[in-house]
């Protein structure tokens, strides 16, 4: 973490002490948040951040003041106060009030919290295990990015003590969902598979969502279908996805080696590298005129 967070608009050092054992949200995990890249001091693909943290604001009942334009400018405040150009941002809104146990002195209905970091290397790829029933499908807070992360932080640090990089949550149904930060892709000829949103209950990552919308690869089609372990393990090639990491190809499930395809990954990662090149040259050409 660098040395400046952003704490209710206002930028503040990481060693402050900002926060109350009555705030219910942090005493809970009420609360949404994103993560996002800072590429040239623009911040990726934010009005997709912005848009999925305001819905799932709603869904979960955390207050949401900020319009899109206040929320960027306080989030553009703390990339300058840590000349963070190239790096990665989470920002959460968290729920102060509400419950048994709600502090006296709380005079916020939510607080807003944001800090910088490098961006994290994460090497030639990813080794998996399975987690089953590591996600319900048909929750009604499905798909929300919440800051209750305790099982998924439980599972990863669990993983890594067996030798793998991250896990692989399957839904109740033993379909294949996501990682606990990444979603999954997998290729079948010029298929590119990912697990439904509707059903799978997976995060919409918004790495997934360019795929899915924007991003354009001669020969291959980018499509959401039920996808299981068994085809997951037979597929050509797999990849996960998300703001951290952008594209690692899956290299082992439970120690076994999966198929691996350098040529294809790197055409979509090539695909995706150059929208988020254009992306960030037209936002900068904006910024200039103004």
């Amino acid at each position: 973490m660098h040395a400046h967070l952003l704490h209710n608009g206002q930028i503040r050092g990481t060693a402050d002490k900002l926060l109350s054992p009555g705030q219910v949200g942090f005493m809970n995990g009420w609360g949404v948040f994103s993560t996002i890249r800072v590429c040239e001091g623009v911040l990726f693909a934010y009005p997709r951040h912005y848009a999925r943290m305001q819905n799932d604001a709603r869904r979960m009942r955390v207050p949401f003041p900020y319009s899109q334009g206040e929320l960027e400018a306080h989030l553009e405040k703390l990339v300058q106060a840590n000349n963070a150009h190239n790096a990665t941002l989470r920002v959460a809104l968290v729920r102060n009030r509400g419950g048994l146990f709600e502090g006296t002195q709380i005079d916020r209905d939510c607080d807003l919290i944001a800090f910088t970091a490098d961006i994290a290397q994460w090497g030639e790829g990813v080794r998996l295990t399975y987690v089953p029933h590591g996600r319900l499908g048909t929750s009604p807070y499905a798909g929300a990015k919440i800051t209750s992360w305790v099982e998924n932080l439980v599972w990863n640090e669990g993983a890594r003590e067996k030798g793998f990089d991250e896990v692989v949550l399957l839904n109740e149904k033993g379909e294949v969902s996501e990682c606990t930060s990444a979603n999954i892709f997998a290729v079948f000829g010029g298929r590119v598979v990912t697990p439904p949103l509707a059903t799978s209950g997976c995060l919409p990552g918004v790495t997934r969502a360019l795929l899915l919308e924007e991003i354009h690869v001669p020969g291959l089609h980018f499509e959401e279908a039920v996808l299981t372990p068994e085809e997951l393990e037979t597929c050509d090639v797999s990849f996960i996805t998300s703001t951290t990491r952008d594209l690692l190809p899956i290299l082992e499930l439970d120690h076994k080696p999966m198929p691996r395809n350098p040529p294809v990954i790197a055409k979509i990662a090539g695909a995706f590298t150059e929208y988020r090149g254009r992306y960030v040259a037209a936002q900068k050409s904006v910024l200039s005129q103004v």
